[in-house]
């Protein structure tokens, strides 16, 4: 079975935007296309109706686009387990109270068994300081983490 990739709303952003006027956005949402493209048809992808949900915010034309991208990629459904990951989370502060959502993608991707989170939020998903503690508290509650990851940094799936 091939590795699955749980693909939060930034990617789907960067996927169908605009292209930046920001150098860095800019090559970012480059290697987003490539990255959809390429390596998300190695890999499973799958998103949740929370990305759903933020996705259709926003300008109009832009949701369109956005869900437009989305409409073949399975939606997995929240349960129990990723209600528990994600109060476990907010309760250890490392997601600050207005970001829960941020902690729902990761707990839906935990408590389904995907191998990768892939994100462009880098504040607190995406982040070596906040990615570390994250392992340790969904493994305690025993579950695997994600591998949160950008997508450049999961470029090369293997074959």
């Amino acid at each position: 079975m091939k590795p699955r990739a749980y693909i939060e709303t930034t990617v789907v952003s960067y996927l169908t935007g605009r292209t930046g006027r920001n150098l860095i956005i800019a090559a970012h949402q480059e290697l987003t296309r490539e990255w959809w493209d390429e390596v998300l048809p190695v890999l499973g992808g799958c998103i949740s109706d929370l990305v759903l949900e933020e996705a259709s915010v926003g300008d109009a034309t832009a949701a369109a686009k956005r869900l437009e991208a989305l409409q073949s990629i399975p939606v997995l459904l929240p349960g129990k387990a990723s209600v528990e990951i994600t109060e476990a989370i907010m309760a250890s502060g490392l997601v600050p109270e207005a970001y829960v959502n941020d902690a729902v993608h990761v707990a839906i991707a935990a408590a389904n068994g995907i191998e990768f989170l892939v994100t462009w939020n880098c504040k607190h998903l995406a982040n070596a300081w906040i990615r570390t503690r994250l392992v340790s508290l969904i493994e305690s509650l025993g579950y695997r983490c994600p591998v949160i990851c950008t997508p450049e940094e999961l470029m090369e799936a293997p074959q």
